[in-house]
């Protein structure tokens, strides 16, 4: 059995998105009905097995990002999608508010051609519907190699709420999910 036919059977697609700190990103898809798992980790870059620190340098090449795996049949990939550009800033390169450099951009490493479509479909819509004050630029890219940061990012914010960035940056992207996806919250 072929890794497609695997995937069908148990029914579940993977998106790898990265829109600033995985934090976020892994806070929100966390509380998604659908999203079986949302691991952080690091994207697109050069450095084999990156660590945390090499990235925060900027010299790998890496985005953080955050890997979901969801059921298509209880959310769709373009709900994913939606909800990803809600939750960060697509219009600016390589940061995401205090958060600066090229680890902190905003990517979609799509995982077929379908995904790639819907990407640029979303995006299209958005441009034509003026939805943002300036240009999207976020990149859309082949999924490359996945590397799972460190245990401690692993689920951040649910181990860590209490800390100021979580108070500060999280949670306001966590209410903003709550309030416009209500129906998609697994809360």
């Amino acid at each position: 059995m072929n890794d497609s036919t695997a995937n069908r059977e148990t029914a579940t697609e993977v998106a790898t998105l990265g829109g600033g700190c995985f934090w976020c990103i892994e806070g929100v898809y966390s509380r998604m009905r659908g999203v079986i798992a949302a691991e952080s980790g690091y994207s697109g870059g050069h450095t084999a097995n990156p660590t945390y620190r090499q990235i925060c340098g900027g010299d790998t090449g890496h985005a953080e990002v955050v890997r979901i795996t969801f059921d298509p049949a209880v959310v769709s990939y373009r709900d994913v999608l939606e909800v990803f550009f809600t939750v960060h800033d697509p219009t600016t390169p390589n940061r995401q508010g205090n958060d600066v450099g090229t680890q902190y951009r905003s990517a979609i490493f799509h995982h077929s051609p379908e995904q790639l479509a819907t990407a640029q479909a979303l995006i299209a819509e958005m441009e034509a519907d003026k939805v943002f004050p300036a240009p999207i630029v976020t990149a859309l890219l082949p999924a490359t190699t996945f590397y799972m940061a460190e245990d401690y990012h692993q689920l951040y914010y649910s181990s860590n709420a209490d800390q100021p960035y979580c108070q500060y940056v999280v949670a306001p992207k966590l209410e903003k999910f709550r309030r416009k996806f209500a129906e998609l919250a697994k809360e």
